[in-house]
C-alpha cells in the first residue's frame, strides 16, 4: 500500500521536537508499506534532508522514508499572520500533490487544523481512502485561550473541523477527550479509535552520556521541563513555585526549561527581574540528548496553562518522554493524565494555579529520595505497558490497514449487488 502523509512538522529523531510521525512512517515500512512523508520546515525539527530548494520544494529519502519538503519555514515564534499564512500555503502546495501524486490512502496529521484540506479534496475529487489524525481540537483550544477571538475565523474553522471530520473515512484520537469530541460533531464511534502519544522506550533506556548544566550539582533536586515556551504551557506556574523555593531558602532545588517559543523571552525577563537563580532555561536538544538529560534529571514537569479544554483534550509528548526515562510527573493541571498519575503513584498531581501546592510537592520529592526512585519506578512500568511507541506504532498500521481494507469490501459488496 502507499501512503500519502502530511505532516506539516514532521521531524527526524535528530531535531528537538516530537517524532510520532516519523516512528509511525517506520512502522509502516516495517510492514512493508510505502510512505511519502509531505512536511514544511520546523524551526524545532530536522527533516534529514540537507540540499538546496528547488522551486521552493526538495525531495529525497530518510530512513526509507520518500520525504517532500517545502521551503516553508516555521517557529512557533511566529505571529498568528505569519502562522496563518504558512498554515494555509503548506495546505495549498499538499492539494497539488493530492491531486497528482500515486497512492493509495492519504493520511493527515493536526496541527494545524489546516492539514486535512489535502484530505478533503483526495476524497471528493479522486476517491481516495482518508484517515485525519487530531492532536488538538480546533477552534475548541483557541477559542478558550482567547487566542482566536474573531467570529468569522472561528466559524471557518468550525467548517473546516467539520468537513474534514465528515470527510474522513477513519480518524484517530490522541487522547479520550479529543475522541468524544469527534464524536461529539456527528462522527460514528466506529469510526474512530485513539492512538496516544507513545514512549520510545528504546531511545531513552541507550541513554549513555547523562548530564546536568552547569550550575546544577550532583546532590541537587532537577526538575525538567522539556517542551514549547509557549501561552498554552503556562510556564509562568513554574516561576511561581521558583520564588516560592527561593523565599524558602532551597538552593537545593533546580528548575530547568529546555525548549523555545513565543514567551521564552518574557520568561526569562521575568526570571531575571526576580532573580530566580534557580531557574536555567537551555536551548532545545536533540532527542538523544534530551535522554541524557532525562537520565540524570530526578522529576519532569508537566505543565500546562489551565483552561479546562487542556483537561482531556491533549496528549502532550512530554509527559511520555518522562516515563520514558523513568522519571516521576509533576503535573499541574486536571485531567486524565493528572488521573493516571494519582492512580498509579508515578508522581505529583497539584491543583491548577497554587504555587505553594507545586513548591510543596517539590520539596517533598527533595527529601523522600526513595520515595522519588519507587515513583520513577513505576513511571517506567506504565510507559512499557500502555504506551510503548511499537505497540502503539502496530494499533495506528492496523488501523490505517483496514481502512482500505474496509473501502474495498464494501467496493465489492457494491459491485455483487
Amino acid at each position: 500500500m502507499k501512503i500519502l502523509y502530511f505532516h506539516q512538522h514532521f521531524s527526524t529523531p535528530k531535531g528537538a521536537t516530537g517524532i510520532r510521525s516519523y516512528e509511525m512512517a517506520r512502522r509502516l515500512i516495517d510492514r512493508g508499506h510505502a510512505v511519502t512523508m509531505v512536511c514544511g520546515s520546523y524551526g524545532g525539527g530536522s527533516t534529514g534532508l540537507t540540499g538546496p530548494f528547488q522551486k521552493r520544494r526538495r525531495e529525497g529519502v530518510v530512513d526509507g522514508i520518500r520525504v517532500i519538503e517545502f521551503d516553508l519555514a516555521y517557529s512557533n515564534t511566529d505571529g498568528l499572520l505569519a502562522r496563518t499564512g504558512k498554515f494555509l500555503s503548506f495546505a495549498l502546495h499538499s492539494v497539488g500533490l493530492a491531486l497528482t501524486e500515486s497512492y493509495d490512502l492519504l493520511f493527515a496529521t493536526t496541527t494545524p487544523l489546516t492539514a486535512g484540506i489535502p484530505g478533503i479534496f483526495a476524497r471528493w475529487l479522486r476517491g481516495k481512502e482518508f484517515v485525519f489524525e487530531v492532536r488538538d481540537l480546533w477552534p475548541e483550544l483557541p477559542k478558550a485561550m482567547g487566542v482566536i477571538r474573531n467570529p468569522l475565523i472561528l466559524t471557518a474553522m468550525g467548517w473546516l473541523e467539520w468537513a474534514s471530520y465528515r470527510s474522513a473515512h477513519r480518524l484517530i484520537g490522541l487522547s479520550p477527550g479529543i475522541v468524544e469530541g469527534i464524536a461529539r460533531r456527528g462522527v460514528p464511534l466506529d469510526r474512530i479509535t485513539s492512538v496516544p502519544n507513545g514512549c520510545d522506550l528504546d531511545i531513552f533506556a541507550r541513554a549513555t552520556d547523562a548530564w546536568r548544566p552547569d550550575g546544577v550539582r550532583a546532590g541537587d533536586l532537577m526538575a525538567v521541563f522539556a517542551g514549547t515556551h509557549g501561552v498554552a504551557n503556562g510556564l509562568d506556574a513554574v516561576l511561581d513555585a521558583a520564588l516560592e523555593l527561593k523565599r524558602r531558602g532551597r538552593d537545593d532545588i533546580w528548575l530547568v526549561l529546555i525548549g523555545q517559543g513565543k514567551c521564552k523571552a518574557a520568561l526569562m525577563q521575568r526570571a531575571s527581574e526576580l532573580n530566580l537563580y534557580n531557574v536555567i532555561f537551555h536551548d532545545p536538544v536533540e532527542k538523544v540528548r534530551l535522554a541524557g538529560l532525562m537520565a540524570n534529571a530526578d522529576l519532569g514537569l508537566q505543565i500546562l496553562a489551565d483552561v479546562p479544554a487542556f483537561y482531556f483534550g491533549t496528549s502532550p509528548n512530554k509527559f511520555f518522554d518522562y516515563i520514558a526515562a523513568g522519571l516521576p510527573v509533576l503535573n499541574n493541571y486536571p485531567g486524565w493524565l493528572a488521573e493516571m498519575i494519582t492512580e498509579r503513584g508515578c508522581g505529583f498531581a497539584v491543583a491548577a494555579r497554587d504555587s505553594t501546592a507545586f513548591a510543596d510537592a517539590l520539596e517533598h520529592a527533595a527529601e523522600r529520595r526513595d520515595e522519588l526512585a519507587d515513583m520513577g519506578v513505576r513511571a517506567r512500568m506504565l510507559a512499557a505497558e500502555l504506551f510503548d511507541r511499537k505497540l502503539l506504532a502496530d494499533r495506528f498500521v492496523d488501523w490505517l490497514v483496514s481502512a482500505v481494507q474496509a473501502d474495498a469490501t464494501n467496493t465489492q459488496s457494491r459491485n455483487f449487488s
